[in-house]
């Protein structure tokens, strides 16, 4: 029977590297990591071994994971692939969630984060360092909300949003699956899906490739 207190991370960069250190203080022990980039094979992250390559992790017939790597297409192909795995949510000590707050499996939040009543996030979602979540928004799954985020009350993102750095929501705003917000955007209407938008306000430049993993 494994430890309820022991974790593996799949992947290995940088990201990956505060979800180890979040998981550590937290109390968890990470059992060590899982990445393709062979140079990494022999390499440990903050003490955790990197043990070899994702398809080694798909092995593991028990234990408990949380997926390491920050681009939301690449979290949601990994947690497709390894559907059987059992996925973990992960909250700093540092960080403040209240009671209310729903979080789906694999999902981690990061220190100095705050969550305020009501608000409902996704399954792999990121809740980057320093970012704040107002009362009853609701957050798809994969959604990355980078470092410094400010969403207000009722803000809905959908599947795969990523929230660039120091980004702004005024309340009550939709923003569409996919949909990219550059670093210091600040969204004052709804934004369509998979489109990048940039600038104060934030406005669509380009249309994305929107994201449907196999």
């Amino acid at each position: 029977m494994s430890n309820e207190r022991e974790v593996y991370v799949v992947g290995a960069g940088g990201h990956a590297k505060v979800v180890v250190s979040t998981l550590q203080a937290a109390g968890y022990t990470v059992k060590g990591l899982f990445d393709d980039d062979p140079e990494k094979g022999a390499k440990s992250v903050l003490g955790a071994p990197v043990l070899g390559p994702t398809a080694e992790f798909g092995w593991l017939k028990h234990g408990r994971a949380v997926i390491g790597v920050g681009d939301n297409a690449s979290r949601k192909t990994l947690a497709r692939r390894f559907g059987d795995a059992e996925w973990m949510t992960v909250i700093h000590p540092a960080a403040y969630v209240h009671p209310s707050v729903r979080l789906g499996p694999g999902t981690v939040v990061f220190a100095g984060a705050i969550i305020q009543p009501d608000t409902v996030v996704g399954s792999h979602c990121i809740i980057n360092t320093a970012t704040s979540i107002d009362h009853d928004c609701v957050l798809g799954d994969y959604v990355h909300v980078a470092p410094g985020t400010r969403l207000a009350g009722g803000v809905e993102l959908g599947e795969g949003v990523f929230m660039g750095i120091g980004s702004s929501v005024i309340p009550g705003i939709k923003v569409g699956s996919w949909t990219v917000v550059g670093a210091g955007g600040v969204v004052i209407c709804d934004l369509m899906p998979a489109v990048l938008a940039v600038g104060v306000p934030a406005s669509p430049t380009k249309n994305t490739k929107k994201t449907e993993s196999p």
